[in-house]
């Protein structure tokens, strides 16, 4: 069986088993079921194969699985629901209802917004784990002419369909976000790097929106009114990972966010338009208003 497979099979019994405790036999019904819906090799399997399949979950995913004697069913006692996992199983997804039938395309529409730079995702990721310093070209849209960057790339980030790698630029001897749509003739050196202690991946964005780092402001509490509609919208996809409903009427969601208010964000702020009002802080009001008075004059004839 392919690896494809088993990453397929691994997707289908947590997600059975996210729905609901059940037995071996329930999961097989589940894997039956999915094999004569996406017309793929057998996923049934014996239950030597479902217990190995429990130990790679629990070793790739981090999601641990567990066996009840008495109810005689499956269940998840640990789930991690990481964003690396996620995002997995939704590429498996997408692959998969493609791949079905190929006659398909004629009722699946992508985006036409195509984002460059991502030939450079499995090169920088390779220099990324073998801690290589990486050189490249790169052209910033408001500047003419090239630099040559060489950089210690720490991390691969993705952010409105572009992808960027932030990295410790040597020359200026600070961290910096690249978009590799901005990027050329990248060179992957021999020369090793470690990183540096005082850096946590994990927690550098965390009070960030997009790509800006933590080093343009101060985390602060952000509360915005949506109109209701708008607020169903929102809740389905959180803005940020602090992201709280505070209030909900008929009339208006009220959400609570703690972030810093970058430059990102407020364009973010910007694109929900008239169905969004910055309630607090002030000086973040005053600046979407200026901002939108600034729209108006262009306008005026």
């Amino acid at each position: 069986m392919s690896k494809q497979d088993s990453l397929l099979r691994h997707k289908i019994i947590i997600q059975k088993l996210r729905s609901q405790a059940s037995s071996f036999g329930e999961i097989q019904n589940k894997l039956q079921s999915e094999t004569d819906l996406l017309d793929v090799d057998n996923l049934v399997t014996s239950l030597r194969t479902f217990q190995r399949d429990l130990l790679d979950i629990a070793s790739f995913y981090g999601i641990e699985i567990k066996y009840n004697r008495s109810k005689k069913v499956y269940f998840i006692e640990n789930d991690s629901e990481d964003e690396y996992n996620e995002r997995m199983f939704e590429a498996l997804d997408v692959f998969q209802a493609l791949n079905v039938n190929q006659s398909f395309s004629a009722y699946i529409q992508f985006d036409t917004r195509k984002p460059k730079g991502t030939e450079h995702l499995s090169g920088i990721l390779y220099a990324i784990q073998n801690k290589f310093q990486i050189q490249f070209r790169y052209q910033k849209f408001w500047e003419t002419e090239e630099e040559i960057r060489s950089v210690e790339p720490y991390l691969l980030k993705e952010f409105r369909k572009r992808w960027y790698v932030f990295a410790y630029d040597l020359k200026h001897k600070e961290f910096r976000t690249f978009g590799l749509d901005r990027l050329s003739a990248l060179n992957i050196s021999s020369n090793k790097f470690q990183f540096p202690q005082k850096i946590n991946l994990k927690e550098y964005f965390k009070d960030c929106f997009g790509i800006v780092g933590p080093n343009e402001g101060e985390v602060q509490d952000i509360l915005l009114k949506f109109t209701s509609h708008q607020g169903n919208y929102i809740k389905t996809m959180p803005l940020h990972e602090s992201q709280q409903i505070v209030k909900e009427t008929p009339e208006e969601t009220l959400v609570k966010l703690r972030l810093i208010p970058t430059y990102d964000f407020l364009m973010e702020i910007l694109y929900y338009g008239e169905f969004v009002q910055v309630l607090e802080p002030k000086h973040l009001a005053d600046e979407i208003k200026h901002k939108f008075q600034r729209a108006v004059i262009l306008y005026q004839s």
